[in-house]
């Protein structure tokens, strides 16, 4: 028999802080209200987030900090009087299994949040907004085409023709797929909607951003990085390794896919309808509680790359950028051990917003430092606690500068 689940109650008086930003522990568990209100303060303010800063009975908070194993992103404090229920990381897959429908809810929310925090990120790096309309297939085609990367535009000449049969651009989408299918063998994109096992070849795309979202895919070897394309920009979200889930934000909301998914390596997809999705909620929890996990874990780091996008220096940003990927690894700085990024030069020069030119003269520098690498096309750190050193000697610096900036009258001498 299986046992139910205990949790914690506990209350809050008026005005009383609940999370503190300054609290630096790893979060071990989240809350649900009760009874009361509570206020929200998010380390990052994003255009589209207010209004999950006021919450009320049936809402929750820190979650995405206890279920991606992180500080707290965002401070609490009471409204009115509270009453919370307490709910530890180790009891998530529990609560799974007796009330779903609050699962449902933490997915729902988190799946919103992770559309327009990927929104925000991709108009602070690039300048630009992101189109995910059915239209926007031809543009995706197109730009693959440019970079001479066949097999993405293929797929996406492909979806366009399907689903927009009428469109503005059909003709011109039925010209350029004859022209490029000879540069491609399409046998090897063909799969039958009920084959739950997918082999996709390095490069293919599984899904365009844009295209109606009807199956969610886990990752049973290989890589696969989530991209959007805005203009003539790709922008880099994401880098899926096994285990990994991924393609729920459009099933879960039933909107067009936000971005695409392209293999990044051969990879290996096991293939997941919505019905048997939900399905999925209440009868393997393990899986959901990973889901779970992983978008908390994808909605830390944006929330992350948002700040890091606040900072103004050039190789500042990129020494905060390695840092937040050596943290999302949960690697001790403290560590002399070597580290190599899933992610290189050009990736992390996109991933910190810098045009070409002066993301060349940040990378000058920062390969002037004897700890870090490429090592076959992949950033490294030969020494983890070297580099900390450095990262944080730096940011000291910026600190110190800023200071001096807005109160020089502090070092003026004489």
């Amino acid at each position: 028999m299986r046992n139910q689940l205990s949790l914690n109650i506990v209350k809050f008086l008026k005005e009383a802080y609940i999370i503190l930003l300054e609290d630096r522990r790893i979060a071990d568990h989240f809350f649900i209200i009760l009874q009361g209100t509570v206020h929200i303060t998010k380390e990052v303010q994003v255009a589209g987030d207010e209004h999950s800063d006021i919450l009320g009975p049936g809402d929750f908070f820190g979650v995405v900090s206890t279920m991606s194993g992180h500080r707290h992103i965002e401070a609490a404090q009471a409204v009115t009087d509270v009453t919370l229920i307490v709910v530890h990381q180790n009891q998530f897959g529990q609560l799974i299994q007796d009330n779903a429908p609050v699962v449902i809810k933490i997915l729902l929310q988190f799946s919103r949040r992770m559309r327009y925090l990927n929104e925000s990120l991709t108009m602070l790096t690039i300048k630009k907004n992101v189109n995910s309309d059915l239209e926007n297939l031809f543009n995706v085609a197109a730009y693959y085409v440019k970079q001479g990367q066949y097999y993405q535009a293929y797929y996406a000449y492909r979806q366009y023709i399907k689903y927009c049969p009428n469109g503005k651009n059909v003709q011109l989408a039925q010209e350029h797929f004859k022209k490029i299918t000879p540069h491609i063998k399409p046998e090897k994109l063909e799969y039958k909607n009920f084959e739950m096992t997918r082999t996709y070849p390095k490069d293919t795309m599984i899904f365009a951003q844009g295209e109606p979202g009807e199956d969610i895919f886990i990752i049973k070897d290989g890589s696969v990085k989530i991209v959007e394309i805005a203009g003539d920009s790709e922008v880099l979200l994401a880098i899926l390794k096994a285990g990994d889930i991924f393609g729920e934000m459009a099933v879960l909301e039933s909107k067009p896919r936000g971005a695409s998914a392209v293999a990044y390596e051969e990879c290996q997809l096991m293939v997941v309808n919505k019905i048997n999705f939900y399905h999925m909620i209440k009868t393997q929890p393990q899986l959901i509680a990973r889901l779970t996990t992983m978008l908390a874990e994808r909605i830390w780091l944006l929330y992350r790359q948002l700040a890091n996008l606040r900072i103004s220096d050039s190789l500042g940003r990129m020494y905060d950028m390695l840092l937040i990927h050596l943290e999302r690894k949960k690697v001790n700085f403290t560590s002399k051990r070597h580290f190599i990024f899933d992610f290189g030069i050009k990736e992390l020069i996109n991933m910190v917003g810098l045009s070409q030119g002066d993301g060349n003269v940040a990378l000058q520098k920062l390969m002037q430092i004897k700890c870090v690498d490429v090592i076959q096309n992949k950033i490294c750190v030969t020494d983890v606690l070297d580099f900390s050193k450095h990262a944080f000697s730096y940011r000291k610096r910026l600190e110190i500068e800023k200071v001096r900036r807005a109160r020089p009258q502090l070092y003026i001498s004489g």
